[in-house]
């Protein structure tokens, strides 16, 4: 594959902020001179977690609103990873605050880009197993509704109208090929 030269950046503007987010102007030169405008999230070295657990032969995914799209959605566990914290230290406390358990073995199996030609985090997929009961206080708004989901019958999440998130689906595409690897038939 031809290797691209990366376009030359000109200037960076900060042209928005909120309380979450700052939006930058990236003016960029690309090596045959052309010149582009993109807009961008300002960068962050912050990451999250999206974890897919285990329990007996279910997987614990969870109900809640999404306010990009006006109504309740569900898929996996999710949240920020903290500072100071690994991703599996992450993935162990968001699973205790969300869904009310630890795991005894987490497993990093992915980290993916969430359009990238808008923001630079990270999105770090993990496999939780041996689950204990254990429960944390979480910063939801209201009491997150679980919904276990038969581990056989899991691709069929593809069709159900409210696990349409592209990370949940990644995500379960990749605990497929995980299982798989790890339990071939």
């Amino acid at each position: 594959m031809k290797e691209l030269k990366k376009p030359n950046i000109l200037n960076i503007d900060n042209i928005a902020r909120s309380r979450l987010f700052q939006i930058q102007s990236v003016n960029l030169e690309f090596s045959n001179g052309e010149k582009r405008i993109y807009e961008r999230m300002k960068p962050a070295n912050r990451e999250a977690v999206m974890i897919v657990p285990i329990i007996n032969d279910d997987l614990i995914l969870i109900r809640e609103y999404a306010v990009g799209i006006e109504n309740y959605d569900f898929g996996f566990p999710k949240g920020a990873i903290d500072a100071g914290e690994t991703p599996l230290q992450a993935a162990n406390r968001e699973l205790k605050e969300e869904i009310g358990y630890g795991a005894g073995s987490l497993t990093e199996i992915a980290k993916l880009s969430m359009a990238p030609s808008y923001f630079s985090s990270k999105m770090n997929i993990v496999i939780a197993q041996d689950l204990y009961p254990e429960q944390l206080e979480g910063d939801e708004p209201e009491p997150l509704v679980q919904i276990r989901w038969p581990i056989a019958k899991m691709m069929d999440l593809l069709d159900h109208p409210d696990f349409t998130e592209a990370r949940n689906v990644s995500a379960l595409f990749l605990a497929q090929r995980y299982l798989q690897q790890v339990c071939p038939k």
